[in-house]
């Protein structure tokens, strides 16, 4: 689980994340960090849209390898 610090950082920065949900890469979803609690992401996605992710994904930026 993505730590509270992490995700902070991520939403002040303005970082571009990458969330990996399973091992194909097609599924990863990019988007920046707008609010959290203790289940669940909230991601705006470059598209505008919103979506609710389960905080037990894996979160990194997206200038990193996958």
């Amino acid at each position: 689980m993505i730590s509270e610090e992490l995700l902070d950082q991520f939403r002040l920065e303005g970082t571009k994340v990458r969330v990996i949900r399973d091992a194909d890469p097609i599924n990863d979803i990019k988007g920046y960090v707008m609010a959290w609690n203790d289940q669940l992401v909230m991601l705006k996605k470059l598209n505008k849209k919103v979506l609710k992710l389960d905080r037990q994904y894996q979160y990194q930026p997206w200038d990193l390898p996958r």
